[in-house]
């Protein structure tokens, strides 16, 4: 029986939330006061032979208020949307559709990747995290010489 993939712990996973949380707060200090609630970014995960993309949906996120982390087999990311500072002059909402806050997706990859040649871009409202994959030689026969003994 083959032994199963490695998984990450729940609590592994907290923590490091936990960590770019913290992180992301301590680099912009100002803006708590104008984040509230919470918001979920669409993502897609694409394989190819060559790279895992996970791609999310942040427009109106600066790369200020992201943070990404790979754990085992889990891409984290955390980051934040701000709210606009609000109006000096009175205004009623017709129509509130967009979210603002904190978010955090935790996205299980599909393949045994190179975390430590991942690469991310944030273009017109778009992350983009690639994650080479590793070939994986398992099943693959490798013939091993026999010497002979004392």
């Amino acid at each position: 029986m083959a032994p199963s993939p490695p998984t990450v712990s729940e609590a592994v996973l907290a923590r490091e939330v936990q960590r770019l949380l913290e992180d992301l707060a301590l680099q912009r200090p100002g803006q708590r006061s104008l984040v509230a609630g919470e918001c979920i970014p669409p993502v897609d995960v694409l394989a190819s032979p060559q790279a895992v993309q996970v791609v999310v949906d942040v427009p109106g996120v600066c790369l200020e208020a992201l943070r990404i982390a790979i754990v085992q087999d889990v891409v984290i990311i955390v980051g934040e949307k701000y709210r606009t500072a609000p109006t000096r002059t009175p205004v009623s909402a017709h129509l509130i559709e967009r979210d603002f806050g904190r978010f955090v997706r935790v996205v299980p990859l599909p393949a045994a990747v190179d975390a430590s040649r991942a690469r991310a871009t944030l273009a017109r409202g778009e992350l983009r995290v690639t994650v080479p994959t590793l070939t994986d030689l398992r099943g693959r026969v490798y013939p091993v010489p026999i010497e002979r003994g004392a």
